[in-house]
C-alpha cells in the first residue's frame, strides 16, 4: 500500500527544486532534486508524475507568491504612482529575499516544458499587477506600445535594479528610488 502524501515532503521537493535549478539549471536531473529534497528519486515522482509536472506547478508557485508579495500592501485608494510604487517595492522584495527563487523563475519562464496552461494560471495570478501597469501607462509614451513590451522593459529594469541592491546593500533605499523613477518616467 501507497504511503499518503506529505505537505512537507512536497514542500521539501519544490524548495530542492527551486535551489538545484537556480544552481544548475533547467537540466538538473530528477535524481540531485529528490537528493536535496531528502526523498528518493521515486518519492519525487508519486508528488509530481513528470518532471515536467514539477517544473509547471513550480513556475505557477512561484508566479503566484510574486504577485501576491508584490501586491501586499497595495492599497486601492492610492492613486497609480503610489500604486506602482508599492508594487515595485514590494517585488524589489521578493526578489532580493531568495535570489534562487527569482533566477529559478527567470530559467522557467523561458522554458518549452511550460505548458500554456501553467502560463495562463500565472497570468492570472498576475492579473492586479498587470491591471495597474495597464491604468500606469495610460497617458504615458508606453500607451501604444505593445504590452509585452512595456512589461520586458519594466522587467528589465527591476532586474537592474535588483542586480545593484544584491551588490551594494547598503544602498538599497537609493538604488530602488532610482530604479523605480527610471521605470516611472519610461512607462507612465
Amino acid at each position: 500500500m501507497a504511503r499518503p502524501r506529505s505537505e512537507d515532503r512536497r514542500n521539501a521537493i519544490i524548495a530542492a527544486a527551486t535551489h538545484v535549478i537556480a544552481n544548475h539549471g533547467l537540466a538538473a536531473p530528477t535524481a540531485l532534486i529528490a537528493k536535496e529534497a531528502g526523498v528518493s528519486n521515486g518519492s519525487l515522482f508519486t508528488y509530481f508524475g513528470t518532471k515536467a509536472d514539477l517544473l509547471n506547478q513550480l513556475y505557477v508557485e512561484l508566479k503566484t507568491e510574486m504577485a501576491a508579495t508584490a501586491l501586499d500592501g497595495v492599497l486601492v485608494d492610492q492613486d497609480v504612482r503610489d500604486q506602482m510604487a508599492s508594487m515595485w517595492r514590494g517585488w524589489l522584495g521578493w526578489a532580493t529575499a531568495d535570489p534562487e527563487k527569482r533566477r529559478t523563475l527567470a530559467q522557467l519562464a523561458v522554458s518549452d516544458e511550460i505548458t500554456r496552461s501553467s502560463r495562463d494560471v500565472g497570468n492570472r495570478a498576475m492579473a492586479e499587477v498587470s491591471a495597474i501597469l495597464e491604468r500606469s501607462r495610460e497617458t504615458g509614451p508606453m500607451r501604444a506600445a505593445p504590452f509585452g513590451l512595456v512589461v520586458g522593459l519594466m522587467n528589465a529594469a527591476a532586474d537592474a535594479t535588483v542586480d545593484f541592491i544584491v551588490h551594494d546593500p547598503a544602498n538599497v533605499e537609493a538604488h530602488s528610488q532610482a530604479g523605480f523613477e527610471a521605470m516611472w518616467r519610461m512607462i507612465a
